[in-house]
């Protein structure tokens, strides 16, 4: 089977790489071409082209403002042969958008798949993503063969935007988790811990988590190489803000924990790994 990629970030180029492991042919735009011919990946000169050749196009790029542009701009998928074809937005957009995109895309006679994934750089290179699909069931079903390739769980959750909402929802949790953990570390060595000692008995104890598991040799080490950024983390608590106040529901926690990762940024780490934000707290 070959389908059409978009958008070879971090994450983006361990799914295709998956992907590619996994016998999918792709064909790939990407903002910086030669990313994708570093990798061995046939290209085309605008998304526009990737629909002469398939039916079917993952997308995974930054934020909304990047998914419209590349569906909806100069150059876009819709100015391709896009009747019939399936778009499968795997960005952490802001639900608003994915359920604009959704309706514009059918109006093209064209189907839109809201479909986030939990996870990062390792278990997208070991197809343990999770994948929360919002949109037409039909088209869920069609291509969940194609997600079973790089997803240990695929949950079909309803009409589209329902699938980035709950994805706002864990990256709330993803994000206070994080900072917690980095002000714990950071309070254990004021008091004069190990840092090893410290996150063992976290690891042990009330911090044992999914987060930890896979952010403590990060933090052990201070490698703050990026699997998933500051600035993302950042731009999906604001987003999930947006969720708060069309929902009306109330939170304590989410704006102190946005505004820790909004001072990592201003700190000049917005490009590294969220565990990043342990250094706010070091520093402090």
């Amino acid at each position: 089977m070959k389908v059409g990629f978009i958008g070879l970030g971090h994450l983006g180029t361990e799914i295709a790489k998956r992907l590619s492991s996994q016998g999918v042919e792709l064909i790939v735009w990407n903002r910086t071409i030669e990313k994708a011919k570093k990798l061995g990946f046939p290209t085309v000169e605008k998304p526009a082209d990737l629909l002469s050749h398939v039916d079917r196009v993952f997308l995974i790029v930054f934020d909304s403002q990047a998914s419209q542009e590349v569906i909806f701009g100069r150059g876009g998928l819709v100015e391709g042969n896009i009747e019939g074809k399936t778009i499968i937005d795997m960005t952490t957009n802001h639900y608003a958008y994915t359920e604009r995109a959704y309706q514009e895309l059918k109006e093209y006679g064209a189907y839109y798949l809201d479909a986030p994934v939990l996870g990062s750089v390792i278990p997208a290179q070991r197809g343990e993503l999770v994948m929360l699909v919002g949109g037409d069931k039909e088209k869920y079903e069609e291509n969940f063969p194609l997600f079973e390739k790089f997803c240990r769980k695929v949950y079909y959750v309803g009409k589209a935007g329902d699938g980035t909402k709950l994805k706002l929802i864990n990256n709330m949790v993803l994000g206070g988790f994080m900072q917690v953990l980095a002000e714990a570390l950071a309070v254990g060595e004021l008091a004069g811990f190990d840092k090893e000692l410290l996150l063992s008995v976290l690891s042990d104890g009330a911090g044992k988590s999914y987060i930890l598991d896979v952010k403590k040799q990060k933090l052990l080490e201070e490698d703050f190489s990026t699997h998933f950024s500051v600035d993302l983390i950042y731009k999906d608590l604001h987003y999930a803000q947006d969720l708060l106040r069309d929902t009306k529901a109330f939170s304590f926690a989410l704006q102190n924990v946005k505004e820790a990762y909004g001072m990592a940024r201003f700190m000049g780490m917005g490009e590294l790994d969220f565990s990043a934000v342990y250094k706010v707290f070091k520093k402090a």
